[in-house]
């Protein structure tokens, strides 16, 4: 604990340091009234946040949280999650298995605590940019108002509506020093003064610095507004997607336990075998009514069906001191079909009542998932298992699941022999919660609510053919107080609390004990300051630690359960937004410190993936009225890729740039440059030997406009 007011003290230093120039730059307008920015795509930054079942100003927020624009992904060239994963304190990434967003949520992994639209979206895939107005990373457990999981945080996308009035034509084009290019559409149509229909599509063919990659992506998103009356609005949407993409598991560890540097461009897979390939048909309705001024209501409905299936080998063992030269790989295919139904609405009341002001939110959500999942081991006919040893060399003697093994042998692989699991579940999830949020004063609120959820799951697993199931009943509360010394200032405090079913993320853990199980539990304690400066700078930083409670069968007793908890704690600093009418800004700092707890106590470990310190600060600058700049730079510190702290990621820091031009006010051209020092990195890993090469220097071309 000692180590971290060491650390907080100097982060508050730090603060105050980012703070300053843009402070100083602004002293002479402090007398000047500060008003919301509404998320119209014209700004480079909002100070509004959707996922919250009503928007809300961030400074009102009793947590930490960023907001990126889809003006911000334009300029930062942002491409996937994690490339703006890679700009946002207090999280990082993971390496999914070469399949998937992973994200490490201050130091809480998560694969599925995604949402669209406030509405859960906890399939394993890469998720697209182009029809997204914002993004929305919220930090710290968030079962108030999004149910299961969220332990560490979560990542709203909100997505683009028709916009009633207006038809316009957006339009992106972009290629890589890769190879890889793609394009955008985004066009909106005024079909009368009171309905809009609006189309997002791209496709984008993949390639990227490692050997045998590619792929392409397509996805359409057609929706429509109409204003039904002027307090009714509804809003329609469909989306396809069509991904594929070859998966990449990143390269071996060493004796040292860091990734063998020899390796960086030897592929440890198939190249014909390891794919990702997912289909996806998203349906979402969303009904907005105003009752009155103090009373709104909202409904929403999303129906998603996903088939997803990758398959892949992967560096599973490699001893550097007795066979450097030798490998083993492993291997499986999996897939997922999956489909989601989601209904959920929410009462928001705006009383006075008993010399207060509130904002009561009274919301309710029933999910019904249906998921098949099965999963074929590798099976080498030398070995009469799923672990074969090979030559290192580039490329490896396998191809199409046949290869020549160390020992010279003609190996062929079968994915249709050795089954793992298969699993068919049913998920029944009915949710129920209440906040207040309650203006005791012009400076003083508080923040009260509950959340019951019940978690009814049922698995049969095919193989065994034996059905398991459990319901789960839980109450999350939240507390929160923001006290504002002045309008643009708040200092919070807030705790709350979420759940993990034994089930896990992907309803895969429930058959076995796992089944006798409580689930997981988190809580969340943090303290903070939001600070809007004048001109729509905001500084905020957050002290936070996050406390799992895990109980497990007793060693000395299997009919009696002991808790284990472990604990992460935390400091987090941001500013971001426009200085001036120039310059833009977007700074980050994060400390994160954690212990490993098993059942004999603390072990001294950290927990895997969690840098001590991460950093990040991104600047564009407009030169001209038509000719701007962009520099930036994220540093992760040193992390270990597992639990056991005997691999480790080493620490890196990574330079980017950008250049546009407005040729005309319909035309942009930019220029994005990655790692312009060209350094060799290693952003995340999967396992001890799947470690991810960065890519090095590269760039990316691309000409945007709308008319």
């Amino acid at each position: 604990m000692k180590n971290l007011q060491k650390t907080l003290l100097g982060a508050s230093a730090l603060t105050l340091l980012l703070a300053a120039p843009v402070a100083a730059a602004q002293e002479n307008e402090k007398d000047q009234v500060l008003d919301s920015i509404l998320v119209t795509g014209q700004y480079l930054y909002t100070d509004e946040v959707n996922a919250l079942k009503s928007p809300t100003p961030i400074i009102d927020v009793p947590q930490s949280l960023s907001i990126i624009t889809a003006d911000q992904i334009e300029q930062q060239g942002f491409n996937s999650i994690g490339d703006i994963i890679d700009y946002t304190p207090g999280v990082n990434t993971s390496q999914g298995e070469g399949h998937r967003d992973a994200v490490v949520f201050r130091g809480v992994r998560s694969t599925a605590d995604f949402f669209i639209d406030g509405v859960r979206d906890d399939v394993q895939y890469y998720r697209p940019l182009y029809n997204l107005e914002q993004i929305e990373i919220l930090r710290g457990p968030n079962a108030l108002l999004f149910g299961r999981g969220g332990t560490g945080g979560i990542l709203n996308r909100v997505t683009k509506k028709g916009v009633v009035g207006e038809t316009f034509t957006g339009y992106q084009a972009s290629v890589d020093t890769f190879g890889g290019f793609g394009a955008q559409i985004d066009q909106n149509v005024a079909l009368n003064d009171t309905s809009a229909l609006r189309i997002n599509a791209m496709y984008e063919s993949l390639d990227n610095h490692r050997d045998f990659y590619d792929g392409e992506r397509i996805g359409i998103n057609p929706t429509a507004r109409f204003e039904l009356s002027p307090a009714t609005t509804l809003d329609l949407s469909y989306e396809y997607l069509d991904h594929e993409r070859f998966v990449d598991r990143g390269i071996p560890t060493g004796a040292d336990g860091r990734p063998v540097e020899a390796f960086r461009k030897i592929v440890f897979g198939d190249p014909e075998l390891n794919r990702t390939f997912l289909e996806a048909h998203l349906l979402r309705s969303s009904l907005q009514h105003r009752f009155s001024e103090a009373l709104k209501a909202n409904v929403s409905l999303f129906y998603g069906d996903y088939d997803k299936r990758y398959m892949n080998f992967y560096a599973s063992g490699y001893n550097e001191a007795a066979t450097p030269n030798l490998v083993t790989l492993d291997g499986y295919e999996d897939s997922t079909k999956r489909q989601n139904t989601i209904l959920s609405g929410n009462l928001v009341w705006e009383p006075a009542t008993w010399g207060f002001e509130h904002t009561i939110i009274l919301g309710g959500e029933y999910i019904d998932t249906s998921n098949d999942n099965d999963r074929f081991n590798a099976f080498w006919d030398t070995t009469a298992d799923d672990n074969e040893v090979f030559d290192i060399r580039r490329p490896l003697t396998l191809r199409g699941g046949v290869g020549i093994n160390a020992a010279g042998q003609l190996t062929t692989n079968d994915y249709s022999v050795d089954i793992n699991d298969f699993t068919k579940a049913e998920v029944d999830v009915f949710s129920a919660y209440i906040q207040d949020e309650i203006e005791i004063s012009d400076k003083l609120d508080v923040i009260l609510g509950l959340r019951f959820d019940s978690f009814d799951i049922e698995v049969l697993n095919v193989i065994a053919n034996e059905t398991r199931s459990r319901k789960d009943e839980e109450i999350s509360p939240r507390l929160g107080l923001v006290y504002k010394p002045q309008e643009n200032i708040s200092l919070y405090a807030s705790y709350s609390e979420t759940f993990l079913p034994r089930s896990g993320e992907q309803f895969s853990d429930i058959n076995g004990a796992a089944n006798q199980l409580d689930p997981d539990e988190f809580t969340n304690l943090e303290a903070g300051l939001k600070w809007d400066l004048i001109g729509g700078v905001s500084l905020t930083a957050a002290i936070f630690e996050i406390e799992q409670r895990s109980p497990q069968v007793a060693d000395n007793d299997p009919s009696t359960l002991e808790v284990i908890e472990s604990e992460t704690q935390g400091f987090e600093v941001q500013v971001q937004g426009e200085v001036s009418d120039r310059w833009f800004i977007s700074a980050g700092y994060s400390y994160l410190d954690g212990e490993i707890v098993n059942r004999t106590g603390p072990t001294g470990n950290r927990p895997r993936e969690l840098p001590e310190h991460m950093a990040s600060l991104w600047n564009t600058y407009r030169l001209t009225d038509r000719f701007g700049i962009g520099l930036g730079v994220t540093y992760q510190d040193e992390s270990f890729i597992d639990n056991g702290n005997t691999a480790i990621l080493p620490a890196y820091t990574r330079v980017d740039a950008a250049a546009f031009y407005d040729v005309s006010d319909a035309v942009r051209v930019q220029l994005n440059i990655e790692n312009v020092t060209d350094e060799l990195y290693f952003p995340n890993a999967h396992a001890t030997h799947q470690a991810s090469v960065g890519a090095p220097l590269n760039a990316r071309l691309t000409i945007s406009g709308r008319f």
